[in-house]
């Protein structure tokens, strides 16, 4: 690629580009079918034009995206090489004005011979390619289609097999041209309530939001982003955010001829985001002529307070890392905001759902520290709108994880999906605690309707096998558990998971070489014993077995109880269990163990735990 001679090891190449792009005296973007179809070079082409420095040039016939269809751009699509030909002249002439201002006149100087491997080959290329030229003082660059950066899509993520509705559109993260990268969470906050906007609009296919981010970053055609998602549209755009001041520009393209259907820049202050949203989720509905079973599209404000709608969008980003520090943070702030603004709903749900998940995920703080402000916050937001999905998810959840109250929660989440059907979290959630209460069946039904609905969700795929292994469909759930590690080959807990599956399914070696391909050392040590013990080497499994109790007394209380029920030693996992217990932990893990907990059920105890946690016989 073009930056490759200049990007030193270490640098993020999408900083050297925005530098190249600002500094540069002239920008020559060269459209061809595949440059048009490439949201990087039309964002790229954006801030050419944002800064004046672009120069437009037609490398074969073509329909230019919308926006730049009022630029002049030189047609060299025809062009033979011939140095006098007038529309070489008038392209010269062109970038001449650009870069030739107080400066020697440039000459044109040859690159196709150490280039042109580089490029789409193409015969119409070896002229243009004169074009690109070395100015002293200045720079010129010439954005083509970039390739090779990352793998496409692979053919096992591409999931579109029905046919696909010309009412459905994925909306792809909007890219940031901010100067100040780290206002990304911006961008990306817009993008996720234009996802959440344009959900509601009944009739209206919109894959959620985790399989809409797994584009971003990846050099990926708007073609194969449509096929993996099973959408005819696609909604793009950029982001420049300066202060009080935005410009968002978004284009809507058709995916199958890659034509924009409608295009628009947005000049306008911090305040006005939500006008924005609306603008755009109103021009696809009329873009795509979608029948609104109310008439007009849902309203897009969340708070009024944009330093608190900040904070918002700037928690969720950072609550995605998965970091105890970044998650603090991200609750932290949404504490700030919700002082700013008190009737911020959404702010109030997402401020529950991080709670309950530092009770889940953390359990670093007494339960009721995180399960009493997470309750205040779920029923503020449900007093502010109480038809909000969210909420009650949340709140269904709440009454699962601190109050045991499994049929309120069951209760809270069906009201979600009367109001919201199409919901992934909710349908994850509700999945989640089927399989708690040991329905298997109605587990995997509901994960396998939220994969249905956001087929790139490495978490999904996850709650699926954990469902179909409940079940006992321990080929199912490895399927499961390998696409989830095609989607997310870093997370943590998946190979931990497969491991489990594949020592269930008596493949105690593949086990163990899964457990090794673990990330997580708690989940590593936490399934080492299980494939050690399944392979025969009982010292080892021993030992192992030793170091989890070690390490993890309290953490991994359930799982030693479980180990012991394996063994058979009833008291030593009463013992584990009581702890589990005191410690408010749900009793539900992994399925390969917990199935051992079957040993324990002629024990009166073991019956008045259960009973105590509100869990069926």
């Amino acid at each position: 690629m073009w930056w490759d001679a200049t990007l030193n090891p270490g640098e993020a190449f999408d900083q050297v580009i925005e530098n190249a792009l600002n500094e540069a005296k002239a920008v020559v973007v060269l459209w061809s079918e595949k440059s048009v179809a490439s949201r990087w070079v039309r964002a790229e082409a954006t801030r050419a034009n944002d800064n004046k420095t672009l120069v437009p040039v037609m490398i074969e016939p073509c329909k230019r995206p919308i926006m730049f269809e009022l630029t002049h751009t030189a047609d060299l699509s025809h062009w033979n090489g011939d140095p006098n030909d007038k529309a070489w002249q008038s392209y010269v002439a062109g970038v001449r004005r650009f870069i030739n201002k107080g400066a020697p006149t440039p000459t044109a100087t040859s690159v196709a011979s150490a280039s042109r491997k580089r490029l789409t080959p193409s015969a119409k290329l070896l002229g243009i390619l004169v074009a690109v030229v070395i100015i002293a003082g200045g720079v010129l660059w010439a954005l083509v289609v970039r390739r090779g950066d990352q793998a496409p899509v692979q053919p096992a993520l591409a999931v579109a097999a029905a046919p696909v509705s010309d009412q459905s559109i994925a909306v792809l993260p909007f890219v940031n041209m901010s100067e100040d990268k780290n206002n990304e969470y911006f961008s990306d906050g817009l993008s996720e309530e234009l996802i959440d906007l344009l959900t509601k609009i009944p009739g209206l296919q919109v894959p959620a939001r985790t399989s809409s981010f797994y584009f971003k970053g990846k050099q990926v055609t708007i073609a194969e982003i449509a096929h993996a998602l099973g959408v005819a549209h696609v909604l793009e755009g950029s982001v420049r955010k300066s202060g009080n001041k935005l410009r968002i520009t978004a284009q809507l393209i058709r995916a199958d001829n890659g034509y924009e259907v409608w295009s628009e820049t947005f000049d306008r202050q911090l305040t006005d985001v939500f006008k924005i949203q609306d603008e755009i989720a109103g021009a696809v509905v009329q873009a795509l002529k979608v029948s609104l079973l109310e008439g007009t599209a849902p309203k897009a404000e969340l708070t009024t307070n944009t330093e608190a709608y900040t904070l918002y969008v700037k928690a969720l980003a950072i609550s995605r890392s998965g970091a105890l520090d970044d998650f603090q943070t991200a609750i932290r702030d949404l504490q700030k905001a919700v002082a700013l603004d008190d009737k911020f709903t959404a702010a109030w749900t997402s401020l529950a759902q991080m709670l309950v998940n530092d009770l889940g995920f953390h359990s670093a703080t007494p339960y009721q520290e995180s399960c009493v402000p997470a309750n205040i916050a779920a029923n503020k937001a449900l007093e502010l709108e109480p038809m909000s999905a969210a909420s009650h998810a949340v709140r269904g959840r709440l009454l699962a994880e601190c109050d045991w109250d499994w049929k309120g929660a069951e209760a809270q989440l069906k009201q979600a999906l009367e109001i919201d059907p199409g919901n992934t979290a909710v349908l994850g959630e509700y999945s989640a605690l089927e399989y708690a209460l040991d329905r298997p069946a109605h587990a995997v039904q509901l994960a396998q309707d939220a994969v249905s609905r956001d087929p790139l969700n490495a978490g999904l795929y996850f709650q699926l096998g954990n469902a179909q292994s409940g079940e006992g469909n321990f080929a199912g759930a490895d399927a499961s558990y390998r696409r989830a590690l095609a989607l997310n080959p870093s997370g943590h807990g998946l190979h931990a998971m497969r491991a489990y599956e594949l020592v269930a399914a008596h493949k105690p070696a593949e086990g163990l070489q899964e457990v090794q391909n673990e990330p997580d050392a708690e989940f590593r040590q936490v399934t080492l014993p299980m494939a050690l013990d399944a392979l025969g080497r009982k010292s080892d499994a021993d030992r192992e077995f030793a170091t989890l109790i070690r390490n993890y007394p309290d953490h991994e209380a359930l799982v030693i109880g479980e180990y012991y029920a394996c063994k058979g030693e009833v008291d030593e996992s009463m013992k584990w269990l009581d702890r589990n217990f005191a410690l408010h932990i749900v009793m539900a893990d992994e399925p390969p163990l917990s199935r051992c907990l079957k040993n324990l059920e002629g024990d009166p105890r073991y019956r008045a735990l259960r009973h105590k946690m509100g869990l069926p016989e």
